[in-house]
């Protein structure tokens, strides 16, 4: 039976005898995922193509509060800092909310080429194009203004923006140019790179030839781990240095390893959006090899990540494991980390609360609650505006804490809980601009 859902949520209420008189509930419920008491509640596969947007959203609100945490940065450390999820492997924040950004886009685009063609659709990508540089653009001379403002700001910004913390006007040209990217500063320039070149990638997909794009982007990757873009990256330093003295190339990202993250949720999403992928078929819960595969990986990567923390291994080892952990190349283990833990996350919430065990209705229960939080769906929602405000509230505590630090445990956690509720104020202002402009837009 087919029930078109509203602005309401009309969704069917599934008992004994099938569906039943669809009931309405508040607007911004979220359904109860549990299918136990299947009268009172929404089968799990109805709660997910319901809510799987709010859960993405979600997501990115939630690493975007880490992002927070672990940029934040005071004298003498703070312990809030250690009390999130990249101590326990090598999977940080930015992989998942690069990896999430292509699978929206993938989504959002790939349905729009579908239905309306190539062009359509690469329209709109450019379009973001330029909005993604124009925020850029608007922190990195927010940043230069409030250099001239605050004093001493060359000193404790100078790791962080080298000579541009000295307003030098050749480090600012090369900073608007992409090629020299400030601390924190340098997701959005992978953004911009990405969204450029994926219009033709996105076709492929929605073509049916999404092999293609796959194989060019894993070659890619494995390229960079054998050192191909070495050559270029030399060259590149050489006619910066030549046209400015003392001027390199500086991009904490590799955009040629990291794409491969961007471009699998690209894929993913254009699937999905065209019907060629069935999320509740890949996250079967009957299906336990490859949830058993990744929860081994996890672990195995959780246990020399501790080791390594705390130093419980040899020398010789700890050793080899540093020549292994290339983050701004996405080595090896960062990849198999972050593809084993994003399975496991997505199948806990997706086929882990329709399994015969109580343990992972449990989780995957626990992780949907935690990800529909409003909080996270507000500034997850518009997580532009939030990373660029972001960016700002971490240079001026920066600041804060040279001035009129160093600060004691209790402050500093004060402190980094009143940037993380910061956030939500970029997101308010702008759900406040959009419901102005609608109510204006009404006759």
């Amino acid at each position: 039976m087919a029930i078109r859902v509203g602005r309401r949520g009309v969704l069917p209420q599934c008992g004994p005898g099938g569906p039943a008189t669809p009931r309405r509930r508040p607007r911004g419920m979220c359904l109860a995922p549990d299918t136990r008491n299947a009268g009172d509640s929404a089968p799990a596969e109805i709660w997910w193509a319901m809510q799987r947007l709010e859960v993405l959203d979600g997501l990115r609100g939630y690493f975007l509060v880490f992002m927070v945490l672990n940029h934040l940065t005071f004298s003498g450390g703070y312990l809030l800092v250690k009390l999130n999820h990249g101590e326990l492997g090598y999977v940080q924040d930015a992989p998942g909310f690069v990896f999430l950004s292509g699978l929206l886009m993938g989504q959002v685009y790939g349905a729009r080429m579908k239905k309306h063609g190539y062009k359509a659709g690469a329209s709109k990508i450019y379009h973001r194009v330029f909005e993604l540089y124009r925020y850029t653009a608007g922190c990195l001379l927010a940043i230069i203004a409030l250099g001239f403002l605050l004093t001493e700001s060359s000193v404790y910004w100078e790791p962080w923006l080298w000579q541009l913390a000295r307003n030098d006007w050749g480090f600012a040209l090369a900073a608007a140019a992409l090629l020299y990217q400030p601390t924190y500063m340098d997701i959005l320039p992978q953004y911009i790179v990405y969204l450029a070149l994926s219009p033709p990638l996105v076709w492929l997909c929605v073509t049916g030839r999404w092999r293609k794009v796959v194989i060019g982007s894993w070659m890619l990757w494995l390229g960079v781990q054998f050192g191909i873009h070495l050559p270029l990256a030399s060259a590149i330093d050489a006619v910066m240095g030549a046209l400015y003295p003392g001027l390199v190339l500086r991009a904490h990202f590799n955009v040629l390893a990291w794409q491969i993250v961007f471009v699998g949720g690209l894929v993913l999403g254009c699937l999905a959006s065209t019907g060629q992928l069935n999320w509740q078929r890949v996250f079967d819960p009957t299906r336990r090899g490859l949830v058993e595969a990744s929860l081994c990986i996890v672990l195995f990567f959780m246990i020399w990540r501790l080791g390594m923390t705390w130093e419980l291994f040899p020398e010789a080892m700890q050793a080899r494991l540093r020549t292994l952990e290339i983050r701004a190349e996405f080595s090896m283990m960062f990849l198999l980390n972050f593809a084993a833990l994003s399975y496991l996350v997505a199948w806990l919430i997706i086929g882990g609360v329709r399994s015969d065990s109580p343990l992972a209705r449990q989780a995957g229960e626990g992780l949907r609650a935690l990800f529909t939080l409003p909080f996270l769906r507000l500034i997850g929602r518009h997580s532009l505006q939030v990373y660029a405000w972001h960016v700002l509230v971490i240079y001026l505590l920066k600041a804060v804490d040279y001035h009129q630090g160093p600060f004691n445990e209790l402050t500093k956690t004060a402190i980094a809980a009143s940037a993380v509720a910061s956030l939500a104020i970029p997101a308010l202002l702008k759900e406040h601009r959009a419901a102005a402009a609608a109510v204006i837009a009404e006759p």
